[in-house]
């Protein structure tokens, strides 16, 4: 049997074991081995193969650990509605506690329980209707406006 044949057929059934396990790390492997491929149809020399086909995949490998395309987008929950179905929900806030300078907080009804709620920073106490903006821990962050 050829190398060639040997080279290509390993990368064909890392590629299709790839698509079993999802990492793209196979891949990378696969591209190796590929390399080892190309190079035994220029040379009958096994160690130059297995030398270039390692130094491909360790390099495929390094630059895919690198890359971005593993990572996961940074997306701050607490704030996104697509996330969290309770931001942009309006809620009615009775009274505020908490002297000047300090947290205004508040006890409300939401969804049949009780939640802490706090105004968000910039927005002046007042019973009224608010709509949730984030959501940290247990407690209701509320703002002004319309959801």
């Amino acid at each position: 049997m050829s190398d060639w044949i040997f080279w290509f057929g390993l990368a064909g059934v890392l590629v299709i074991l790839e698509m079993f396990s999802g990492t793209f790390y196979l891949l990378m492997i696969g591209l190796g081995m590929a390399a080892g491929g190309l190079v035994s149809l220029g040379t009958e020399s096994r160690p130059v193969q297995l030398l270039t086909a390692a130094v491909a995949g360790i390099i495929a490998t390094y630059a895919l650990r690198r890359s971005r395309w593993l990572r996961p987008a940074r997306h701050d929950a607490t704030k996104d509605p697509n996330i969290n179905l309770d931001i942009g929900q309006t809620v009615h806030v009775d009274a505020w506690t908490g002297d000047e300078g300090e947290p205004r907080t508040a006890r409300i009804l939401y969804r049949g329980a009780y939640w802490d709620a706090e105004l968000q920073d910039g927005v002046a106490p007042h019973p009224g209707t608010f709509v949730i903006r984030e959501i940290r821990g247990s407690r209701l962050i509320l703002a002004l406006g319309h959801p």
